[in-house]
This record gives C-alpha cells, sequence and structure tokens, in this order.
C-alpha cells in the first residue's frame, strides 16, 4: 500500500517529526487505513467516528470523520484535507484518482502543513482550495477561508477546548466568519502591491506567488491549519507545540459561566483581538462589567473597572454595530489621557479589524468622572469632544467622530451614526488581574461620616463618589 515508504522524501519528511510524533502519526495512518494495531491504540477513540468512503468507480480511499456536524470536521473540510493528501507527488508514480492515499503521502502532507515553511505550505493549501491548482479567483479563497474558520470553531467545539468560551455564552459565530475572513482576505496582493477590494477581489486571479506572499503575511492560515490537523484528525495534539500560536488561540474565559448571558463577542472575533493584544496578556479573559448584569450606570461601569489591570471595552450601539477599545493600563479616574502606544480601537461588526496608534498624539485612553472643568465620560483616541470612541458619563450616549480618521488610532468612524446611543456593553480584563485589585470594600469618606452624607442627601446633592468604591461582591467565582 505504502509503495516506496522507504524514499528519501519519506525519511526527509518523517525526520522532522520527534519519536513520540513519529509513532502518533503511525498510529493515526494505521486507524485509518483499518491496519490498527498497539500503535494505533490511543487512536482508538477517533477510530469509532472515522469512516472511509470507497468510491467503487475509481476504488478511492476517501478519508472522511463523517458527514455529521456533530463530528471532529465539517464535510466541507474534510473533502479539503483529502484533496491535499492526494497533491502529493510520489517518485515514480501518477497520482491519478485511481489510487489510493499512501503512507507517503500522509506523512508529506503532515509535515509540510505543521512542520513546513510558507513555500511548502503553498502547493497544498492551493489543492486544498481546488483540485485543478493554477491560478485561483478570489471568490475560491473566500470560501476557502470560511471553511477554515468554520472548522476550527467547530473543533474546537467539539473538543471542548473553548476554555469556557461556548456556541452559546456568545454571539452566533457565522457573522464572525464571514467578517474575519474578508479581514485575512483583505492582506491578498497582486504582484504590483495593489490590493483588490470587495466584488474586485472575488473576481481577480491569484498566481501562486500572490498565495505563498499571503500566507507568509497572515500567520493565522497557517495557525488555522495546524489546529484543523490536530484537533479535527486528533493528532500531536497532546504533545508541547513548539509556539504559543495555538496555545493562546483562545484565551481562558471567567467570569460569565452559569450568568445567562451571552457575550457582545463571537469566537472569531476573540480569536482575532486576543491575537492583537500583547503576548502576555493572551491566556486568559475575565468579564468585569456587562451593563446586563451590573445595569446601566456610569458610576457602576467606573467600580467595576478601575485599577483591574488592561482591559477589552466592546459596545452595541442602537444600529446593532459593535466596536471597542483595548486599553493597555488600568483605569484611573483622572483628567489626564492615559496608556501607552499598546492600545488599539477595534470594530467587530459589520467588518472586523484592528486600528493601532499612528504616533501622531497620545492621547491613547481618558477616563473622568466628577469634574466640573473637564469632560466627564470614557474615551479613546482624538481628543477633548471629538474622541474615536467616547462613553459620556450621561450613561447611554456616546460618539465616534473620524472625519476622515481619528488621529491617534487611524480609524474610521466605528458606530452607524456619529452620536449614537448605546445598547449594550462589556469590559473584560485580560491577563492577569493586579492583586492590589482584590482588595474589596473600600470605604468613601461619607460612609466614614453618616452625618455629612445625610446632609448632602437632604441639599439635593448627589454623591459623585458613590459608584466609584470597589464593589463589595465580585463575579469571577461564578466559575
Amino acid at each position: 500500500k505504502m509503495g516506496n515508504a522507504e524514499s528519501n522524501a519519506y525519511q526527509n519528511h518523517l525526520s522532522r517529526f520527534l519519536p513520540e510524533e513519529q509513532s502518533d502519526i503511525d498510529g493515526l495512518f494505521d486507524t485509518l487505513s483499518g491496519t490498527s494495531d498497539s500503535a494505533g491504540a490511543k487512536n482508538a477513540k477517533v477510530a469509532k467516528k472515522t469512516y472511509f468512503f470507497i468510491c467503487k468507480m475509481c476504488s478511492l480511499l476517501f478519508l472522511s470523520l463523517t458527514l455529521h456536524t456533530r463530528e471532529p470536521l465539517p464535510e466541507p473540510m474534510t473533502a479539503r484535507l483529502y484533496n491535499g493528501m492526494k497533491s502529493i507527488d510520489l517518485p515514480g508514480k501518477s497520482s491519478g484518482l485511481g489510487e489510493q492515499i499512501a503512507k507517503e503521502q500522509f506523512v508529506i502532507f503532515m509535515s509540510n502543513l505543521l512542520k513546513g515553511n510558507a513555500e511548502e505550505k503553498i502547493s497544498i493549501i492551493m489543492r486544498m482550495i481546488t483540485k485543478t491548482g493554477g491560478p485561483l479567483k478570489g471568490k475560491q479563497i473566500r470560501e476557502f477561508t470560511e471553511d477554515l474558520i468554520t472548522s476550527v470553531v467547530h473543533v474546537l467545539s467539539y473538543r471542548k477546548e473553548l476554555k469556557g468560551w461556548s456556541l452559546e455564552n456568545t454571539r452566533d459565530s457565522s457573522s464572525g466568519v464571514k467578517a474575519l475572513a474578508a479581514e485575512l482576505l483583505s492582506e491578498l496582493k497582486l504582484p504590483d502591491g495593489t490590493k483588490p477590494v470587495s466584488s474586485q477581489l472575488l473576481e481577480t486571479n491569484f498566481d501562486q506567488s500572490a498565495i505563498e506572499d499571503w500566507v507568509y503575511r497572515v500567520p493565522q492560515i497557517s495557525v488555522f491549519l495546524s489546529v484543523v490537523i490536530r484537533q479535527g484528525l486528533h493528532v500531536l495534539h497532546s504533545l508541547p507545540d513548539q509556539t504559543n500560536d495555538i496555545l493562546h488561540l483562545v484565551p481562558q474565559c471567567k467570569g460569565i459561566k452559569g450568568r445567562g448571558v451571552v457575550s457582545l463577542f463571537d469566537i472569531p472575533a476573540i480569536i482575532y483581538i486576543n491575537s492583537h493584544l500583547p503576548a502576555e496578556m493572551q491566556h486568559k479573559w475575565q468579564l468585569l462589567f456587562s451593563s446586563r448584569l451590573h445595569g446601566e450606570s456610569f458610576s457602576q461601569l467606573c467600580a467595576h473597572i478601575v485599577n483591574k489591570g488592561p482591559c477589552i471595552v466592546i459596545l452595541r450601539d442602537v444600529d446593532g454595530f459593535l466596536f471597542g477599545g483595548f486599553a493597555s493600563h488600568s483605569w484611573e479616574v483622572k483628567p489626564q489621557f492615559q496608556g501607552d502606544n499598546r492600545c488599539f480601537l477595534f470594530s467587530v461588526f459589520p467588518t472586523l479589524a484592528v486600528y493601532t496608534y499612528t504616533g501622531y498624539n497620545d492621547h491613547y485612553m481618558y477616563l473622568n468622572h466628577g469634574q466640573q472643568t473637564m469632560p466627564n465620560g470614557l474615551g479613546m483616541g482624538g481628543q477633548h469632544g471629538y474622541f474615536g470612541l467616547w462613553i459620556d458619563s450621561d450613561y447611554g450616549k456616546g460618539h465616534s467622530k473620524a472625519k476622515p480618521r481619528c488621529t491617534t488610532y487611524n480609524s474610521p468612524q466605528l458606530s452607524a451614526k456619529e452620536d449614537f446611543t448605546l445598547d449594550a456593553m462589556e469590559v473584560w480584563a485580560v491577563g492577569d488581574i493586579p492583586e492590589s485589585a482584590g482588595r474589596k470594600g473600600k470605604k468613601s469618606i461619607l460612609d466614614v461620616d453618616p452625618q455629612a452624607q445625610a446632609l448632602l442627601e437632604m441639599a439635593g446633592k448627589t454623591r459623585q463618589s458613590e459608584g466609584l468604591r470597589e464593589p463589595l461582591e465580585e463575579d469571577e467565582e461564578h466559575d
């Protein structure tokens, strides 16, 4: 079955894998080919849900992980993997349709996708996109990219590798798949360096060099393929990975489980936004504030996010647009700009994109409350009265002003209307929350002097510090 199994190409590709990895590869092939022995015993669970479809007309060995949507990989990606394996040319053999997948093809396929450089991945990826090879239309590349992202979401959910996130506590991923695919495709370039857009991109032909350049500059493609192989075929999944790309693909989720809340984020957006965070913050997100849990109150917002470390803020306006920003430092209530050039703004819907600092100014983030001489609210980028993202202390009102772009982040208008009405809001701490944030129940000066509190209330004065103390109850233990 294997043909010239001892060929130089086969041995060279096999040597890329560590001994324990070779054992895993061998065991999977034996299981899939029906020759499973003790070496393939560890894949027994996979074997139960793995099938070969034999095409009687061509005696074609068709690898499939079943057509049922509850199985590890959706059918379109299974077919693409098969086409990629069949595209491997073996010395002295034709790769015609009449042949089974040889072990050489299987090993070389796994080696090129999991261990290979960009050039080695390209020929296989092109055959995964279309069996005919040759120049590819943007439409074909889009379909492949959407299938790839869909498969990543599906297999991570199936393998219970979403780390506290789920398809039930996040937005429906279908629109997120299309948005992420569109964002990744926006990096496709023609030989002259131009980037076709919208309908023009879909009908444009891209040759192998353009695809190679794209895969090289868009690391998500290689990472997603690795996830599909490792988790979909259940191979090398338990062995240490040489990079953190897969380890931190999805951050651990804290603070949402069992609370009946559906996040404003979808899984593709979480993956994409997380990839833009500093590496040391990509391992965990913890919900600090949700307008649906904590109420529509600026004081409550401040109480839950001040001094909690770097945060992600996401908003939805009443028109359904989703957008937000990453704050690289703990929020502090003060009348000055804060943060550093790691901050960024982003859009989630209707487009998915990240907008980083321009160097024009240092107006990264701003939070003020209870001042008469300075604007009160939460802002990122731009300037007073003209923020790239602004939530007024009169909770529910905001603006995103960018004519044509925000000076700090080069972002466009993020909301549907320049002055928008807020529908929902979340704030997520990223990375490890500072130990100093664990001190609870801090008292206001008015708590110490209840008589002063009563006098203020009799005079009809509001207590500006009322909502700024630490919340007495934390939500992180729900997990």
